[in-house]
């Protein structure tokens, strides 16, 4: 991208408020792509079905829809299994964000959960990673998608160990305030990327 037209990922473990950033960024007038959505998007043209029911079986309803819960049951207890979706998908995914972030005339952010697992962020100018207490993040996805508390930290040891790792070269936002606290962050590191 050029100089005053960059794309910027947002990245950050499951229920660290990655979303919140890309509402707030989206209400300052900017343009957001979330992968998920765009994931959900191939999903409905039935890009991966093909794959999908010869790699991972009968994960359909009987309305030809992807049974997500099923899906995620079978690639959070099998690491081959979820590596073998993370190939299928991201280059797809990938495809798309950058065909969409190409037809932009502006900077524009990219909301990706899975940024260092699948080894993406060379593709971006800059990244935002969103970083909040490990009990307030189970606690969020918890009441957020109705799982056990075993269950999201089965999602979470599937995930890059946020907490660990050297973020030096990156954008922290640390989302342990309320939400004026948090566009207060975002407003400051706007001021810092732009």
């Amino acid at each position: 991208m050029t100089q005053n037209k960059k794309l910027i990922a947002i990245t950050g473990g499951i229920g660290s408020g990655k979303s919140s950033v890309a509402k707030i960024l989206k209400d300052f007038g900017y343009k957001v792509f979330s992968c998920d959505k765009i994931y959900v998007d191939l999903l409905n043209q039935g890009y991966f079905n093909k794959e999908f029911a010869k790699n991972f079986g009968k994960v359909f309803n009987e309305d030809g829809s992807l049974n997500k819960k099923l899906l995620a049951q079978i690639v959070f207890t099998d690491k081959d299994k979820l590596n073998l979706l993370n190939n299928l998908t991201h280059k797809a995914i990938m495809n798309e964000v950058l065909i969409r972030a190409i037809q932009q005339n502006n900077t524009c952010f990219v909301e990706v959960p899975l940024l260092f697992e699948s080894n993406l962020q060379s593709q971006f100018d800059e990244v935002i990673v969103v970083k909040r207490n490990l009990d307030a993040r189970i606690q969020s996805v918890i009441e957020r998608d109705n799982l056990t508390e075993k269950e999201v930290k089965c999602r979470i040891s599937n995930q890059f160990d946020y907490e660990n790792a050297n973020l030096s070269n990156y954008k922290v936002i640390i989302n342990d305030g309320n939400i004026n606290e948090l566009i207060n962050k975002i407003n400051a590191l706007l001021v810092k990327i732009l």
